[in-house]
């Protein structure tokens, strides 16, 4: 992916955060399964915590040099945030920006303490997006999804739970989950927002993939961009992870959907580049 960085205002580097693991609580919308799997999922749009927001501060300094991963994921930050916000200007709207923001360790969110275990989530309490770019490396290594787009495959995802945010969809979710008659009837509205996510990253590669074909164009997709993306939906695919992690693949327990539905979605997003081809809850 060819880019260039300009601003950085949405992207705020954390330190190392001091104080207990506190475990994180399942808290709905999509993270329940990340507790159980460690770090293998992307959260969701759920919360991250049982009430302990106030126990741990992180440092919120940024000793040490920018690396050219801050540099991208600041980009990130601001470029997908920016197309949202044209697309939400276009439908007579106002886009309300989140901090994406990079923490290692833990850290104190407005859905509670997080730990790096959880992976990559979107805490709707206070419209943050927290990373553990140490997920990253675990993507290349363990889940065989390398590259700069499988990272941008990630960031777009959590800032497409804080446009559901921002629409009212996540809590509508959140509603039937709770009005559910069983978990696996409340995994599905989870599965089902997951989804969306992962199409309204799509959405957002559509745009690079159309700024890219003018000239002087500060962003464009490089060859072997868009694999990258669909090989990051598949490693994150909830069968995929249950086999990897030895247990029983079973749809019934799935929050976040299989390879085979994150990679469907992620390129009908970028097929249409249109957030009204993400309904994902079209037949519910």
């Amino acid at each position: 992916m060819r880019w260039s960085r300009t601003g950085g205002e949405n992207y705020q580097r954390g330190g190392r955060a001091g104080g207990l693991a506190l475990p994180v609580t399942a808290g709905g919308g999509g993270i329940g399964l990340l507790v159980l799997l460690a770090s293998m999922l992307l959260g969701g749009g759920g919360g991250a915590g049982g009430g302990m927001g106030d126990v741990l501060q992180s440092d919120l300094g940024a000793p040490g040099p920018e690396t050219e991963q801050d540099q991208f994921v600041a980009f990130l930050a601001d470029d997908t945030q920016a197309v949202w916000a044209d697309i939400f200007k276009s439908e007579g709207r106002q886009y309300r920006p989140a901090l994406v923001r990079s923490f290692q360790g833990q850290v104190s969110t407005g859905c509670g303490v997080a730990s790096a275990a959880v992976g990559p989530f979107y805490c709707p309490a206070d419209e943050k997006v927290y990373l553990d770019l140490g997920f990253f490396d675990e993507l290349s290594s363990r889940f065989g999804a390398p590259g700069d787009f499988a990272q941008a495959y990630v960031v777009a995802h959590e800032v497409g739970h804080h446009v559901q945010k921002l629409l009212g969809t996540s809590d509508e979710v959140r509603a039937r989950e709770q009005a559910a008659g069983s978990e696996a009837e409340a995994n599905q509205w989870s599965v089902r927002l997951e989804l969306q996510a992962d199409c309204y990253a799509g959405v957002w590669a559509h745009s690079v993939y159309e700024r890219g074909q003018k000239q002087d164009s500060d962003v464009a997709l490089e060859p072997g961009d868009i694999e990258e993306g669909l090989r990051a939906a598949q490693g994150v695919g909830d069968d995929r992870l249950q086999a990897q992690a030895g247990m029983r693949v079973d749809p019934e327990t799935w929050t976040h959907g299989s390879s085979e539905q994150r990679q469907t979605w992620f390129r009908r997003g970028y097929e249409n580049g249109d957030p009204g081809a993400c309904d994902t809850f079209a037949d519910a």
